[in-house]
């Protein structure tokens, strides 16, 4: 008697593959607003966001962007960030779906894989997303928590080769057959997640990543259609408040300005 096939999954990094730009970076001008950060560092990251759908984030940028955050968020309240988000994300995300991504989705789930994002932003961010999106998991950048208020320390950073050791944990814990799984990104750093699976594909890549999938006859699929989430799952009604605005705050957790200064100096 044949033994039963193995469960599989579908991988989606987040930024420029679900969503149409830096799912963070979004967060700049309501951060401005809210007083957690200056103008100056909010043009800053608006041209982060420029560098950042022009040719994609390096190495040294991604760096740069982890040590920032790393100090950014030492001190906040753990419940406080969790409630601007849940209270605001849908307003800012919402109009940044690509509806193919959400049409692969819902491939993946009627094929009856389980589908899990995998993002370098923050969980509190990430988590809210894929629930909008209907996905069974997220990985995602974990900050410490010590009393209920981040430490400014990195617990878990979901970055390149930690994406990848990611979902092979996953793999083991719930049996997932990687060779007949796929995986979904844009970038260069995520080479190690796409060659963690059978099925790789590159969306919208960068140079670099475009050159790889050439080499390796990985497939592009070119995502071109933002679309307002609502229009394709039932969002939560907006709760507009005044602690609102700080939303950004929760979402630099994930890394939400390009730059390296320390929160004094900003």
């Amino acid at each position: 008697m044949a033994s039963p096939a193995r469960p599989t999954a579908a991988f989606f990094d987040l930024d420029k593959t679900i969503i149409a730009k830096s799912s963070t970076l979004a967060f700049s001008r309501p951060f401005q607003a809210g007083g957690l950060i200056s103008r100056t560092a909010m043009l800053r990251s608006a041209y982060s966001q420029f560098v950042y759908l022009a040719g994609g984030a390096d190495h040294d940028q991604m760096e740069k962007l982890r040590q920032f955050m790393s100090t950014l968020c030492a001190g906040w309240d753990v419940q406080t960030v969790r409630e601007i988000v849940a209270d605001t994300l849908h307003n800012v995300v919402e109009p940044l779906v690509y509806d193919e991504a959400v049409h692969l989705i819902e491939q993946h789930h009627a094929a009856g894989r389980d589908v899990i994002i995998v993002s370098t932003s923050g969980s509190e961010v990430v988590e809210p997303i894929g629930a909008m999106l209907g996905a069974d998991h997220v990985v995602a950048t974990r900050m410490k928590v010590k009393d209920g208020k981040y430490t400014g320390e990195i617990k878990f950073y979901a970055y390149a080769d930690n994406k990848a050791k990611a979902i092979r944990d996953l793999a083991r814990k719930r049996g997932y057959d990687l060779d007949n799984s796929y995986a979904y990104s844009d970038s260069i750093t995520d080479v190690a997640m796409l060659e963690s699976v059978g099925n790789a594909f590159v969306v919208n890549p960068d140079k670099e990543l475009r050159k790889v999938a050439r080499e390796r006859g990985w497939p592009v699929l070119e995502f071109t259609k933002p679309v307002a989430l609502q229009s394709r799952v039932k969002l939560p009604p907006a709760k507009p408040t005044l602690a609102a605005l700080a939303v950004g705050g929760a979402v630099a957790l994930g890394g939400v300005v390009w730059a390296n200064r320390r929160r004094a100096q900003v």
